[in-house]
């Protein structure tokens, strides 16, 4: 298993809906959150996209210098950037990080803010230019020569003098629900991304898009996108989520929803059929909450529980063929080290943190390390 997080670009806070607990996010608070990531033993963290966020590449290509282990999720923009391009962006990245960047593909899902990038293309469209972008993009950067004549890009000799650290090139993550974007997923990317539906629906999406697969000679591996709110008891998590949401009122959820309607994204439909924009019933099933969907597009569910329940619900996916799992919590730096100490040792990781011993002492635990200056300093103090 393998469990990413997420640095907030777009704003950060406890409290979802209002300004109230809302905190000041920059560099530094950025940072935090990276190196946190870094030595907490994520595999890594996704970067979100979109005008509401801060750019993405810029961000992790700072980031990267403090960090030493984990992953950066990155997107790369069919439509908005050239294969050619976003080929050379991905493999300076994956050289100056040592290898460490994993590839986000969006093809995007709000027609309004396309159009303010100079993208004019329906949903089916923007998926056909998808498929061509990724057929050229997977050629640059895995060596080869692309010559290219297609609906929407023409590409005469396109290719990479740099080549990436990762062979053929660094990953190809993707989430789409439409049966266009599955068929792409099942025949360009690596690993297939999900919302966090319920169980019973990712099962059936893991089925359509592996079929897809197989019938074009692949294989691909499945990932899936959810908020976390582990406590150490059930009522301490439903109240802690209970509480995220406290400041959320019916204006703010219709005003909400009403952005997310012009949308012509089926995931984030889907996301929105779960709550139907009602505070009613928001345990869709067993331990995932839909509250954070009320006001907040994309990922809107959150596992909620305690660590023993929360890992058990994992597990459950992982049956399904999940074998990835991107969290994120309010406030996420906080959240980082919740689910480190929580979760962590419940878990079949891919890689482990190994705790360093603790001893007690009479100014609380030190690492084992310290024993001999805590002897020491207390030869002094006695």
């Amino acid at each position: 298993m393998q469990l990413l997080w997420f640095i907030p670009t777009h704003g950060e806070g406890r409290y979802l809906g209002t300004a109230i607990g809302g905190r000041v996010v920059n560099f530094d608070y950025w940072r935090q959150i990276a190196q946190a990531v870094d030595h907490l033993g994520f595999t890594g963290a996704l970067l979100p996209t979109g005008r509401s966020c801060e750019d993405a590449w810029i961000l992790a290509s700072t980031l990267v210098t403090h960090t030493k282990r984990m992953r950066f999720l990155v997107a790369i923009r069919p439509g908005l950037m050239s294969p050619g391009v976003a080929a050379r962006m991905a493999a300076t990245f994956d050289r100056i990080s040592g290898g460490r960047l994993l590839i986000n593909v969006v093809t995007g899902g709000d027609p309004v803010e396309l159009a303010g990038d100079g993208l004019h293309l329906c949903h089916d469209d923007r998926y056909e230019l998808t498929d061509e972008f990724l057929t050229v993009w997977r050629q640059i950067a895995g060596e080869e020569v692309a010559d290219f004549q297609g609906n929407y890009l023409n590409i005469q000799g396109g290719k990479l003098l740099f080549p990436p650290v990762q062979k053929p090139y660094p990953p190809l993550w993707f989430g789409g629900s439409s049966p266009i974007a599955q068929e792409i997923a099942a025949k360009h990317v690596d690993v297939y991304l999900t919302w966090g539906e319920p169980p019973e629906q990712v099962a059936q999406k893991i089925a359509s898009v592996r079929q897809l697969a197989e019938k074009a000679g692949r294989t691909l591996r499945f990932g899936i996108r959810l908020h976390v709110i582990v406590r150490e008891t059930e009522s301490q998590a439903w109240d802690a989520a209970n509480d995220l949401i406290r400041y959320v009122d019916d204006k703010a959820i219709a005003k909400a929803q009403q952005a997310y309607s012009r949308m012509d994204s089926q995931g984030q439909h889907r996301m929105s059929e779960l709550h139907n924009g009602s505070r009613e019933a928001l345990e869709i099933s067993p331990n995932l909450w839909a509250g954070i969907g009320l006001v907040r597009g994309g990922a809107g569910t959150a596992l909620v529980g305690d660590p023993d329940t929360v890992a058990q619900r994992m597990l459950e996916y992982t049956e399904l063929g999940i074998d990835t799992f991107i969290f994120s919590g309010y406030p996420h730096l906080e959240e980082a080290y919740r689910v480190a100490e929580l979760l962590f040792p419940r878990l079949p990781l891919e890689n482990q943190p190994t705790a360093e011993p603790q001893i007690l002492s009479p100014f609380g635990k030190l690492p084992r390390s310290k024993e001999t200056e805590l002897s020491v300093a207390l030869s002094y103090l006695y």
